[in-house]
């Protein structure tokens, strides 16, 4: 069964166009070309990638933060409520009305207590400030290190400057070790990034960004199994060059630099408009829809390949959304750049009933079933 299956999947129809095959992907002549099989060093180099993200994020990132001058919110804890926090683990985070009433029944809690308990309990579960750091800061040093590398291995190859050359002798295109490298690395993060998604902060596009890694990394894998190392290449390198600037505006909006925040999400997204809403649909995906077919008739892995394109631009269009909302506020109002995507600490009540509460307890005592009122904060949530 298996055996069948994998004859299905490698058959030649599906990946070349007609009349080409695996054959004319062996090495031969002193040329080397990309085969399925190299992409099995990925693993090892996806284990490196968590292992050296660790290392960094404590060794290096934690110490810039200090240097930066991040700092932490200070958030109050919900009182112990086995009620409230059985609730809130098994039934859900956000009560309605009607369960507040009942919670109010079974707890001995004012409704505000109630809602109180929950804002906390929600905000001890959002991610710190130097996680968030930690997490902007390690993305930052990948992007930044990957575009360079990206550049400095493209700039001397003819398909940087004209696109169609990425097609000229196709599929026998000598892979050259740059190539080799930039491709395994990428592969090897993204593939890393998927492992991690689920303890690292989780935003309103986690689907989306689920999306995203899975396309990235079949995109990259199929081009590889295919030669279509050119193309690949100047996605990857299109992809980037913005990414690194998104990471450090996160890095110091964190940091509490408000003025290098927002003026480098500006340039961020200036970056990220040209590059993936013009470069990359109208010459990447054109030479990648059209120009083929001059070369040979399409066939799956045409329609495969350039289908994964359509799924990167459809979520670049919804990030472009975001971006330009949060660009707009910012030029229009002089707002504070704030990534839209983040989940922010709920605030309690204002000072004022703060205070008011604080009389209340002194004057009534604390609240039934053992619990006192934990109100004698100030604002800091």
């Amino acid at each position: 069964m298996l055996w069948r299956l994998s004859e299905w999947f490698w058959q030649e129809r599906l990946w070349f166009p007609e009349g080409l095959g695996w054959a004319d992907l062996e090495d031969r002549d002193g040329r080397v070309y990309a085969k399925a099989r190299d992409l099995w060093v990925v693993l090892p180099i996806t284990l490196v990638f968590l292992i050296v993200r660790q290392i960094f994020e404590r060794m290096v990132a934690t110490p810039l933060a200090s240097l930066l001058g991040v700092k932490e919110t200070v958030r109050l804890k919900a009182p112990q409520n086995p009620t409230l926090e059985s609730y809130y683990c098994n039934i859900t985070k956000n009560p309605t009305q009607s369960s507040v009433t009942s919670l109010c029944k079974q707890t001995g809690y004012s409704e505000r207590q109630v809602q109180r308990w929950f804002r906390r309990r929600r905000n001890q579960d959002r991610p710190s400030l130097l996680k968030k750091f930690r997490e902007a800061s390690w993305r930052f040093t990948f992007y930044l290190l990957a575009f360079i590398a990206g550049l400095a291995a493209l700039i001397d190859k003819p398909w940087l400057y004209d696109l169609k050359e990425m097609w000229e002798g196709f599929p026998l295109l000598t892979l050259l070790p740059s190539q080799y490298w930039y491709y395994m690395i990428e592969l090897g993060f993204y593939s890393s990034l998927l492992f991690s998604v689920a303890s690292d902060v989780k935003r309103k596009d986690f689907k989306e960004q689920i999306v995203h890694h899975v396309a990235t990394i079949l995109l990259i894998s199929f081009s590889w199994c295919v030669n279509y190392i050119r193309a690949g290449t100047l996605i990857m390198l299109v992809h980037d060059s913005s990414d690194y600037l998104l990471e450090s505006a996160k890095m110091f909006n964190y940091a509490g630099w408000r003025n290098a925040c927002n003026y480098i999400f500006i340039v961020f997204a200036a970056i990220f408009i040209i590059t993936r809403l013009v470069i990359f649909p109208f010459r990447i995906m054109y030479c990648t829809w059209i120009y083929p077919l001059t070369v040979y008739h399409p066939f799956f892995g045409y329609y495969f390949f350039n289908g994964l394109l359509l799924v990167l631009q459809c979520l670049h269009i919804f990030w472009a959304v975001l971006i330009i909302r949060i660009a707009l506020r910012f030029l229009t109002n002089n707002e504070k750049v704030d990534d839209e995507r983040s989940d922010k600490d709920e605030t309690d009540e204002s000072e004022e009933e703060e205070e008011e509460e604080k009389k209340e307890t002194k004057k009534n005592g604390p609240v039934q079933n053992g619990h006192a009122v934990h109100n004698n904060h100030s604002k800091t949530e």
